[in-house]
């Protein structure tokens, strides 16, 4: 039998053909160049030849690579997944749930089509089909409502009748182990969905407020998922930054800014960069977000004494080469991350401070000796995330705009050697989900250490003082990186705004 790669076949609707079952065989039909046919895919083929070999439909059967039957298994998915979500808004009764789900069950090939199951099955796939990174579950007086966090926005995708969103938060408790009678206390748990034979662990927290139960579940992701340093979209003289820093043997690496900056992801790249098999890379994280096969993970559990400091003095012992602490929370942690960085290990860490300069003030103010965070400090990346321009974006030419500007740039000296020629703004098609925008991209200021800013740190000059004399060794602050994204074009005023280019 021949193999027909590289195509991007249709949909093909046949009367008397179950769906669920060409999904369960890997057995689907399909028009290829106006010609309809059996499509089966290379190495996988056993159990889709014995269901055909079951059928009474005369169409021939052609082979092809994994990627091409996985783009028409897409679009079944994506039909089929459109068909249950528009039956399930309608429920106004109660269904019973299964009580007991196996890890890992592929939710999108069940054959159990209970309406509650198919609804949750739909939102799963939705969220990940629209690269949400939180679904929100939310209970109101006389409503429920499911928002999804895309791109850092919450963005509502269904308001729901308050039986329905009882019997959804249940069936996700039931999936996640969590004791569906308690309505109480929080709970949390994690989940398995698989979708198009591609496994994603989902954490759960659920809490209860006035109106009933509230449900969010993080989307966590897959060592493959980790962008590597160019796709972050830092400008190319922070990424120059960044190969410099990295090929240090030991010292510390801080990367800070607000919630939602990107900062895990920022450094997960980092380490996906300098991972080698002779080296011992061991993290300690809270929680682990990013599952890497490379690297040695540990998820911090305060339940039973394993805490950021408590697992550091442990990873210590461990022999490593490389640490990673999820973030610097209190002094005892700080310090034993900076003597680590002093003994030889590379270290990297997170901290919640604004800019880089107020990053070694806030190890000052954690009681931090100045000598050992100039000693120990190699190098400092503030970091935001801007949303990006949908292709949709048109001009802004509001005067309003203009004036915003104007008044930026006058408040903000660094600004005024800009030229501005044109700025634009969202409009929103399908493409985007009608929001405008299309993905995010990191923008930030990185600071390497040198010898002018280790002796103002033994002065313990202030963050403006030392802010100056970053400027002045060349370090282009993060207004000045929120801007020229602005000024390319890749943002709105709007988003630039929200992301710190006026404060």
């Amino acid at each position: 039998m021949n193999i027909i790669k590289n195509i991007n076949p249709d949909v093909l609707n046949l009367e008397n053909f179950d769906i669920e079952k060409g999904i369960k065989y890997s057995l689907l039909p399909a028009r290829i160049n106006g010609k309809e046919v059996f499509l089966i895919k290379e190495n996988d083929f056993e159990d889709a030849l014995n269901f055909y070999n079951k059928l009474s439909i005369p169409l021939e059967i052609v082979m092809t690579d994994s990627e091409s039957f996985n783009r028409l298994l897409n679009k079944y998915l994506e039909v089929k997944t459109k068909k249950d979500l528009q039956s399930d808004l309608e429920i106004e009764e109660e269904y019973s749930l299964e009580e007991v789900l196996k890890d890992g069950v592929d939710i999108l090939n069940s054959e159990n089509s209970a309406p509650v199951i198919k609804f949750v099955n739909s939102m799963f796939f939705q969220a990940i089909k629209k690269r949400a990174s939180d679904i929100h579950i939310e209970t109101h007086e006389t409503y429920g409502l499911i928002r999804f966090r895309i791109d850092g926005v919450l963005i509502p995708q269904a308001k729901i009748q308050k039986t329905l969103t009882n019997l959804v938060i249940n069936r996700i408790k039931v999936i996640s182990n969590l004791d569906i009678s308690e309505k109480r206390i929080p709970q949390d748990g994690r989940c398995q969905i698989k979708i198009a034979n591609k496994t994603t662990d989902i954490r759960v927290s659920i809490i209860p407020t006035y109106f009933g139960e509230k449900a969010v579940l993080r989307i966590l992701m897959e060592s493959e998922d980790i962008p590597g340093l160019k796709e972050l979209g830092f400008d190319e003289k922070v990424e120059e930054g960044f190969k410099e820093l990295l090929e240090h043997s030991y010292g510390m690496i801080l990367v800070t800014g607000p919630t939602g900056s990107g900062k895990s992801t920022t450094l997960h790249s980092f380490l996906q960069t300098i991972a080698t098999p002779e080296k011992n890379i061991i993290t300690i994280e809270d929680p682990v977000e990013y599952k890497a096969d490379n690297i040695n993970q540990i998820q911090v559990n305060p339940k039973v004494g394993l805490t950021f400091s408590n697992g550091l003095r442990s990873i210590l012992r461990q022999d490593p080469d490389i640490v990673m602490v999820g973030e610097i929370r209190d002094k005892e942690t700080a310090q034993i991350a900076i003597q680590a960085a002093l003994t030889g290990h590379l270290m990297l860490s997170t901290l919640h401070t604004n800019n880089a300069a107020a990053t070694i003030t806030r190890l000052m103010d954690m009681g931090i000796e100045p000598f050992l965070i100039s000693s120990s400090l190699i190098g400092i990346l503030s970091q935001r995330l801007i949303r990006t321009l949908c292709e949709c974006k048109e001009e802004d030419k509001s005067e309003e705009s203009q004036e915003i500007i104007k008044n930026i740039i006058q408040k903000e000296p660094l600004l005024q050697k800009y030229e501005i020629s044109k700025i634009y703004k969202a409009k929103g098609c399908p493409k985007c989900n009608f929001t405008g925008y299309i993905g995010r991209k990191a923008v930030g200021e990185l600071f390497l250490m040198n010898d002018e800013i280790k002796e103002l740190i033994a002065n313990k000059t202030n963050d403006i003082e030392l802010k100056r004399a970053m400027v002045k060794n060349g370090m282009k602050t993060l207004k000045e990186a929120i801007f020229e994204t602005l000024l390319r074009g890749d943002t709105s005023l709007k988003e630039a705004i929200r992301v710190g280019l006026k404060d």
